[in-house]
């Protein structure tokens, strides 16, 4: 005999049963796109969390794509932002490439010739171009790449076919150049930091832009910026700067991109410093205006992307 479930119980089990064992369906809802936030630690006690809110703040309502990083060894403070992201480095490579000849001089028990000497003082303050050429060619990938090794810069990609200024950097391993050539290490004599930190200081007024505005007269300041214009991407605008004084010890890396024009990329960038250097150094005294007219050397780059 077959049994049966009479009336409304049974027509209720049978649409239980069938809820069991087929699933509710609904639509996937995809994830909205979350830009990437300021991080910061310090020692100390709430300047991280001013130095992420006034970060944030002069990045607000600004166009292109930035990358940031700040380290201040005083107060063991750090803020990041897409620090593994890749640009192409236009000028910020001469710091490398200097680096890279007084590295491998340092291997090789040996000083500077006179001409090293010339081309690199051009390449470092006035950005020279053919001086940055001449060195890249006389080093060779071999000795850059083996510097890079050796600086554990281990995401810098040097440029192809000659193109020094296409080389791929980002914010981590220039942070890590700049630690270098700002503390006692063992791949930069003491000499060599010094001399790269002395033409970063001599750096021709129209190109100290970017990451030392809005820095206070009581603290030296070093720079070496770039900026480079192609299909993709825009205007590429950055700035390495270095600064000591004051009982401060910290350096700034400001990477971007996508930017409209050249004059764009370094208001951005001096937007960021002007937060970074305000909240380490509050002083009433006078603080650094860079050039109204900033001014880089073009970078060669292939004629398409």
């Amino acid at each position: 005999m077959t049994s049966r479930i009479p009336g409304r119980a049974g027509a209720l089990a049978v649409a239980v049963s069938a809820a069991l064992v087929i699933p509710a369906v609904t639509a996937a809802t995809p994830a909205a796109a979350v830009a990437p936030a300021v991080t910061c630690t310090s020692a100390k006690a709430g300047l991280a969390a001013k130095l992420k809110k006034d970060i944030t703040a002069a990045l607000a309502n600004r166009k292109g794509t930035v990358a940031v990083g700040l380290y201040d060894r005083s107060t063991k403070t750090t803020c990041t932002l897409r620090a593994t992201s890749a640009y192409d480095s236009a000028s910020t490579v001469k710091v490398t490439v200097l680096a890279t000849l007084l590295w491998d001089a340092k291997k090789h028990n040996r000083y500077l010739t006179s001409t090293e000497q010339s081309l690199a003082t051009a390449m470092i303050t006035r950005s020279d171009n053919d001086a940055t050429s001449k060195l890249w060619k006389q080093l060779g990938l071999t000795k850059i790449k083996g510097f890079l090794s050796a600086a554990g810069m281990t995401k810098t990609v040097p440029g192809a076919d000659g193109y020094w200024g296409l080389t791929r950097e980002n914010v981590t391993d220039e942070q890590k150049l700049l630690r270098l050539v700002t503390a006692k290490n063992s791949v930069l004599s003491d000499n060599s930091r010094s001399y790269i930190l002395k033409l970063m200081g001599q750096v021709v007024s129209d190109q100290r832009w970017g990451t030392p505005a809005g820095a206070p007269s009581s603290v030296a300041v070093h720079v070496k910026n770039g900026w480079l214009q192609r299909s993709t991407h825009g205007w590429r605008v950055h700035s390495l700067g270095t600064f000591n004084g004051a009982g401060h010890d910290y350096m700034i890396t400001v990477l971007t991109q996508d930017n409209s024009t050249m004059g764009y990329g370094v208001t951005t960038i001096q937007n960021v410093a002007k937060a970074i250097h305000k909240d380490l150094v509050p002083t009433t005294t006078a603080r650094f205006v860079p050039t109204t007219q900033p001014r880089e050397a073009f970078v060669a780059v292939p004629p398409k992307g």
